[in-house]
C-alpha cells in the first residue's frame, strides 16, 4: 500500500490543473466561436432590419421590428435567375471536372512511381502559396487570346485549375492508405482495373473527396476577382457580382444586398450540411502518412 501511494499522488495533484486548464480550453474555444459566427448572426440580422434601421447609428443586436421586403426586393433584383444559373452552371462544373481529374492525378501519383513525381508534388504546394492577384493579369491575357473572355468555360477552367493541387495533395493521402492488395485481390477475383477501382477504391476515398468537393464548391461559389474580371457581360454575371447591382448612383440598398448575401450562402451551408460528416473525417484522414 505504501509503495502505491507516491504513484497515485502525483496523478490526484495534477487533477484540479487539468480541470482548469480545460475550463480555459473550452472559454478560449467559445469565445473564438462566438467571434466567428457573429458576422454571420449580424448579416441575417440585418436582413431582417428595416433600410431605416440599417443607416441609423443606433444599433442594437436584435432590430426593433423584422421585416422580410428586403428578400422580396433582393429576389425581385434584375438578372437574379440568371446569376444563379450562372453560378450552378460554373461552379457545378468546376467541381465535378475538379474532382475527376484530381482523383486520376491524385491515384497517378500515389500508386506508380515516376521521374519527377516529388517535384510535382513540390511544385502543387508551391502554386497553392501564389496570391491570385498574382496570376490575375496573365490568366486573363491568355484567355483572351482564347476567345474565353465572357464565356462560362473560361471562368470554369479558372476556378478548376485553381482546385487542382489542394485536391489532388487531399486525395492522394487517402490512396497511399488504401493497401495496394484490395485492389489486386479484386483483379485476381476477375475485376478490371477500372472495375477495382470502381468497386473497391473509389468507396474508400469518399471522405476525401467530400472534403476537397466542399473546398472547391466555397471556392468556386465565394469567388469575386476572376468573375467579375472575366465576366463583363450582366447576363452572365455569378451572384457574388450580381451582388454589385445593389449599389447605385443613388446610394446602396444595404438591406437587399445583406437579404442577397443571405440567400446566396443557403446552397453551400446546405452542402456542408450533408457531407459534413465525411468532410470531418477527410479533413484528418490522409495526413497520417506520405
Amino acid at each position: 500500500m505504501s509503495a502505491s501511494t507516491p504513484t497515485n499522488a502525483p496523478a490526484q495533484v495534477l487533477r484540479p490543473d487539468r480541470r482548469r486548464n480545460r475550463l480555459g480550453y473550452n472559454i478560449l474555444a467559445l469565445v473564438t466561436a462566438a467571434l466567428m459566427a457573429f458576422p454571420v448572426y449580424w448579416l441575417i440580422v440585418s436582413s431582417l432590419r428595416p433600410n431605416h434601421e440599417i443607416r441609423s447609428y443606433d444599433q442594437t443586436l436584435w432590430p426593433s421590428s423584422l421585416t422580410f421586403d428586403n428578400f422580396a426586393r433582393a429576389v425581385k433584383q434584375d438578372n437574379f435567375a440568371t446569376a444563379i444559373q450562372s453560378s450552378l452552371i460554373v461552379s457545378v462544373t468546376a467541381v465535378v471536372g475538379g474532382m475527376i481529374i484530381a482523383t486520376l492525378a491524385a491515384l497517378a501519383i500515389g500508386r506508380f512511381r515516376f521521374f519527377g513525381r516529388k517535384a510535382l508534388m513540390m511544385i502543387m504546394i508551391l502554386v497553392q502559396m501564389l496570391p491570385p492577384t498574382a496570376m490575375l493579369i496573365p490568366i486573363y491575357l491568355q484567355l483572351n487570346a482564347l476567345g474565353g473572355i465572357d464565356e462560362y468555360w473560361g471562368l470554369i477552367v479558372v476556378y478548376l485549375v485553381s482546385t487542382l493541387p489542394f485536391a489532388t495533395i487531399m486525395i492522394r493521402g487517402f490512396v497511399i492508405n488504401i493497401p495496394v492488395e484490395l485492389e489486386e485481390s479484386a483483379m485476381v477475383d476477375g475485376c478490371t482495373r477500372m472495375g477495382a477501382f470502381r468497386r473497391v477504391i473509389f468507396p474508400l476515398l469518399a471522405p476525401g473527396l467530400a472534403a476537397a468537393s466542399i473546398f472547391a464548391l466555397v471556392n468556386a461559389w465565394n469567388e469575386y476577382l476572376f468573375a467579375y474580371i472575366l465576366i463583363n457581360d450582366n447576363s452572365k454575371y455569378t451572384l457574388n457580382v450580381w451582388l454589385m447591382t445593389f449599389t447605385t448612383e443613388r446610394g446602396t440598398d444595404y438591406g437587399a444586398l445583406m437579404a442577397a448575401s443571405t440567400l446566396i450562402s443557403i446552397p453551400v451551408v446546405i452542402f456542408f450540411m450533408i457531407i459534413q460528416g465525411k468532410m470531418a473525417t477527410g479533413l484528418t484522414s490522409g495526413a497520417v502518412k506520405g
